[in-house]
């Protein structure tokens, strides 16, 4: 990222969103933050970054799981900064439970702030990448775009989507010097997944202290949870001009897990 740029960080108000937003600005480059959460400490937030980086930052509050709002916060996105430079989507949620118990609703919501929000974002700021010849794009997958596991029907198929979404695009964009990666992260200690160990109990039958031993670690040859500062410097380098000939990738940061 020569000179400075402006990144849109989906679902950035905590956990590896939080982490790459932090990256980028620490980098000298102005961020749109977006993601749920306590107004006042997000406003807060976004002061310090403002102070203690010396970048512009400013937050949406869209709900990604509706269009009207996506496409509303790009439009004012793009009129504020003229273009989204840099686009990492990564705002998602999850729900654990047979797929016979499935509620239709988490179904739908999953499907569409997991996959549809990255289609749409993508939609309406790679015009802009494309007509200034430079962009990066940057859907933060899982693990899971790659491997299945129980009792994830619908989180399983939306970052396998995700991950096909990302090839096309890839593709589409080649000649244009924007870039479309995808990265996987394996387990991650955040709060997306620290709210699926309970839920993973009791769909498993077992206690939550066998879920991290038994069932979320045992994923990953290392022992250890992924850090977000590990996700955030990754994907600030597919965000850098080191990584021009870089695209189309499903790159997995996941301690060793797909690899068995």
């Amino acid at each position: 990222m020569s000179g400075r740029k402006t990144a849109l960080v989906t679902g950035s108000t905590s956990g590896i969103g939080l982490g790459v937003a932090e990256k980028i600005v620490s980098l000298g480059h102005n961020v749109i933050l977006n993601g749920f959460g306590d107004a006042e400490a997000i406003e807060k937030l976004r002061r310090r970054f403002e102070e203690q980086y010396g970048v512009e930052v400013h937050y949406y509050g869209a709900d990604l799981s509706k269009t009207a709002e996506i496409e509303k916060m790009m439009e004012e996105c793009m009129a504020r900064f003229g273009a989204i430079d840099v686009l990492v989507n990564n705002a998602g949620v999850q729900y654990v439970a047979p797929i016979e118990e499935f509620p239709a609703k988490k179904w739908d919501l999953i499907i569409a702030l997991n996959l549809g929000a990255s289609f749409h974002t993508i939609r309406l700021a790679l015009p802009e990448m494309k007509r200034r010849g430079w962009g990066r794009i940057v859907n933060i997958a899982s693990a899971h775009a790659l491997v299945a596991s129980p009792f994830k029907s619908a989180y399983v198929a939306a970052k396998h989507g995700l991950a096909g979404l990302t090839k096309t695009v890839a593709l589409e964009a080649a000649r244009h010097g924007v870039t479309v990666n995808a990265v996987c992260p394996g387990y991650v200690w955040t709060p997306l997944v620290e709210k699926q160990i309970p839920e993973t109990a009791r769909a498993r039958g077992i206690t939550e202290q066998a879920v991290i031993e038994d069932v979320l670690l045992a994923a990953q040859p290392t022992k250890k949870f992924v850090t977000t500062a590990e996700i955030a410097d990754f994907v600030a380098f597919l965000a850098s001009d080191a990584a021009a000939a870089l695209t189309g990738a499903i790159i997995p940061v996941d301690g060793g897990w797909t690899a068995q």
